[in-house]
């Protein structure tokens, strides 16, 4: 897949468990963590707002495209 999620290293590196974001944004903390480990199919922008918001991050910190398709 070519959307990378570093949810789990933004909030490493603000000191913040899983469930202390989940609360702070309103959802599950099994909706947090399918977004997590990346098996999402879609995000909302009100959630990545929210994420943002209480992470004081930029969406691009937490989420990175890597191309999967090689060159020869």
């Amino acid at each position: 897949m070519p959307i990378i999620i570093n949810l789990d290293v933004m909030l490493a590196k603000r000191k913040m468990r899983s469930n202390e974001l989940a609360a702070k944004i309103g959802i599950t903390e099994q909706n947090l963590s399918v977004l997590k480990n990346a098996r999402a199919k879609a995000l909302r922008l009100s959630t990545l707002d929210a994420i943002c918001k209480h992470l004081q991050c930029q969406p691009g910190d937490i989420l990175e495209y890597v191309d999967d398709e090689t060159t020869d």
